[in-house]
């Protein structure tokens, strides 16, 4: 029993520095994507509701932090960077109170009813000079034309319109720097 004790202390003493060493290198580099919001509360149209909720809001925005900064990291090189700022939001559809109250929290997408985002970015690469930068208002006016999936996605036409911004001034401009 007391053999057992001690392999097995053995075995805890080789590979416990070991793990320990294993986490360090395990360690995620700094975001190479970094997405801001200027003054959100401002913001056009980042409604989750006819009678918005902060919280609503705050959801909507998180979820497009979280898909620029997953898209954009699948295009940077080692060592590049991208500054994201959001000054303005208007998404697709608008609530219609008009029709009902039970209505007050459903967004009616209409060609009328085209989304907007306007931004500012930077893209450095990995020696800190400035790849691409400047400023984009980013619209479709035949958003409704397009093939968005998942149908299901309440962002879909946004998501979709900043894929292709993404590939145009992130993904070409990073293939060139090379």
């Amino acid at each position: 029993m007391n053999r057992r004790i001690l392999q097995c202390a053995c075995l805890l003493g080789v590979l416990g520095p070991g793990a320990m060493l294993a986490a360090d290198t395990a360690k995620p580099n700094p975001a190479s994507v970094v997405v801001t919001f200027d003054h959100p509360d401002k913001f056009t149209d980042v409604k989750d509701a006819y009678m918005p909720t902060e919280k609503g809001r705050d959801a909507i925005l998180d979820q497009i932090k979280g898909f620029v900064e997953s898209r954009a990291k699948s295009y940077l090189r080692a060592g590049q960077k991208l500054e994201v700022k959001f000054t303005d939001i208007d998404l697709a559809g608008e609530f219609e109170p008009q029709r009902g109250p039970r209505f007050n929290d459903v967004r009616i997408v209409k060609d009328i009813y085209m989304p907007r985002l306007k931004l500012e970015f930077k893209l450095t690469g990995a020696d800190g000079k400035v790849i691409n930068e400047g400023k984009r208002d980013l619209t479709d006016s035949a958003f409704m034309m397009r093939s968005v999936f998942p149908p299901s996605d309440e962002l879909r036409f946004e998501k979709d319109i900043l894929s292709d911004w993404l590939r145009s001034d992130v993904r070409a401009p990073a293939r060139a720097a090379g």
